[in-house]
């Protein structure tokens, strides 16, 4: 009986260490989304959402005109489709690290990387670990070309 009371207190104990070790709470979608941060340059700058409670990624420069200039960081996905007027041409969704983080209940646990041909990508935070949240814009990739999109 002993040594199952020292082995439950050793690893109640070591969940507890574990888990406040890691984790911090900041922004939901304050880091840069995994797939651009291989590709970050000098034509790469950090923009504020618009309500100001994350930093989300800008690469490249938009065509003037272009209704893709005027997407911003913390738009919705339907106010981005409306902006655009029409559906992305492909998309895909994956897992970012936050959803290993342990208690992370945040909306960036997936995301969901969009691509509209002839103007760039776009990602998107996908949601918690059970599927519900995300949809907010946190980085905007101008490329014409379409090598931002990597499934």
């Amino acid at each position: 009986m002993r040594l199952h009371t020292r082995l439950v207190f050793t690893a109640l104990f070591s969940s507890l260490v574990l888990s406040a070790c890691g984790t911090r709470q900041a922004p939901v979608a304050s880091e840069a989304p995994a797939a651009s941060a291989a590709r970050s340059g000098p034509d790469t700058q950090t923009a504020t959402s618009r309500d100001g409670s994350y930093q989300g990624e800008i690469t490249g420069t938009a065509r003037p005109g272009s209704r893709f200039a005027q997407l911003r960081i913390g738009m919705d996905m339907q106010e981005t489709q409306a902006l655009l007027g029409r559906a992305p041409d492909r998309l895909h969704t994956y897992e970012s690290g936050k959803r290993w983080i342990p208690f992370y209940f945040g909306n960036d646990a997936r995301r969901m990387q969009v691509l509209y041909r002839g103007e760039g990508c776009l990602i998107f935070t996908g949601g918690n670990v059970w599927g519900s949240a995300g949809g907010d814009l946190i980085g905007i990739h101008h490329d014409a070309s379409g090598a931002c999109y990597q499934p």
